[in-house]
């Protein structure tokens, strides 16, 4: 399928779908553990910490089959969009469940909306898609809307990105440190390929970031996460993000926390106050 930014071919998309099983190793939770500096606590019939599926149902492609970002080449389930670079915008959550480790679960994914825009920066398309996750033959656990974003690659004279303020009102924060070992273990576990997280020229001199770019999915998790332990391990009833601009590798950023009782506002931004994504747990 030729790539192409023709919208009247790229919303053809909406409505496929495609289902897949898998089962929730623990293997992989225990090096999630680990990955976020902890020690291996987790264990069979535990439930599976939120955003944490992400860590299972991996899709690749043989390595002939990949795009020069080291994704599989678009054009099978995902829309052929001719916009070389890729990003997570943001996603939803509700969830009705937990998922149990060990369980069987079947995830049902449907392209949802497809829409072309124009930025400062150029052309855009969005993809938006719905997943539904839950034990085989049980109603969904939880679902998920999924915001990808396409995009032309930077050119010399592009604008710089504006840079929003998270401001100073949190009532919590922690600075995290991230290295290439962090970046390198949670594109391991997700069976991520994006050189953007790996490939330092390619991340600065094809995409144009400062450096390795921390993925969008662990900032998130990072922040549910920090959300659940100010509610005392507590379940989360919904949760969404939405990414601002990258981190990168070269420099800490912050997690921050507004509890405000039946949810907690957060962020995560640079250590000059830059916000780099903002999310909201509700309990």
């Amino acid at each position: 399928m030729q790539s192409t930014v023709d919208p009247d071919v790229l919303r053809q998309w909406i409505g496929r779908s495609e289902t897949l099983e898998d089962t929730l190793h623990l293997g992989p939770a225990n090096l999630m553990e680990m990955t976020m500096d902890r020690a291996p606590s987790l264990s069979h019939g535990d439930t599976l910490p939120p955003l944490w599926h992400w860590l299972y149902f991996l899709r690749s492609a043989p390595l002939h089959a990949l795009g020069r970002d080291g994704h599989p080449a678009k054009g099978g389930f995902l829309p052929p969009v001719a916009l070389p670079r890729r990003m997570w915008a943001g996603g939803r959550f509700g969830f009705d469940g937990n998922l149990q480790i060990g369980a069987q679960v079947t995830k049902k994914s449907t392209i949802k909306d497809v829409a072309l825009k124009t930025g400062r920066t150029g052309a855009l398309c969005f993809v938006t898609v719905r997943h539904e996750v839950g034990h085989t033959g049980s109603a969904p656990g939880f679902w998920e809307e999924h915001d990808i974003v396409y995009r032309e690659d930077p050119t010399p004279d592009a604008p710089l990105p504006k840079s929003t303020p998270v401001g100073d009102d949190w009532h919590h924060c922690e600075t995290l440190t991230p290295s290439e070992v962090l970046l390198f273990r949670y594109s391991a576990l997700t069976f991520n390929g994006h050189r953007i997280h790996y490939d330092r020229d390619y991340a600065r001199k094809v995409e144009g970031h400062g450096g390795l770019v921390v993925h969008g999915p662990l900032i998130a998790t990072l922040l549910i996460d920090m959300a659940q332990r100010l509610k005392q391990g507590a379940s989360p009833k919904a949760f969404e993000f939405r990414a601002a601009s990258p981190l990168f590798d070269t420099a800490p950023f912050t997690l921050n926390a507004r509890d405000l009782g039946d949810h907690v506002e957060l962020a995560a931004a640079t250590t000059d106050g830059r916000l780099a994504m903002r999310a909201k747990a509700t309990f």
